[in-house]
């Protein structure tokens, strides 16, 4: 007879990854430019908007 193992599946509940869902007003013009943007390089609409947003608070200087 085989050993059964007895690995615990853990799930954290939705929500509880670090990210959170907010809502944003976008002028039309630049909603057109990431969808374009995300289509060529095969990135979804919420991945290419994080990367622009975390390299938009990493490099941003305050004057």
């Amino acid at each position: 007879m085989s050993e059964l193992k007895s690995d615990v599946l853990k799930l954290k509940k939705r929500g509880e990854d670090g990210n959170r869902v907010i809502t944003v007003r976008i002028k039309e013009e630049t909603l057109s430019e990431i969808d374009r943007i995300a289509k060529e390089v095969n990135y979804s609409r919420n991945e290419l908007i994080n990367t622009i947003l975390e390299h938009g608070v990493r490099t941003i200087e305050i004057e």
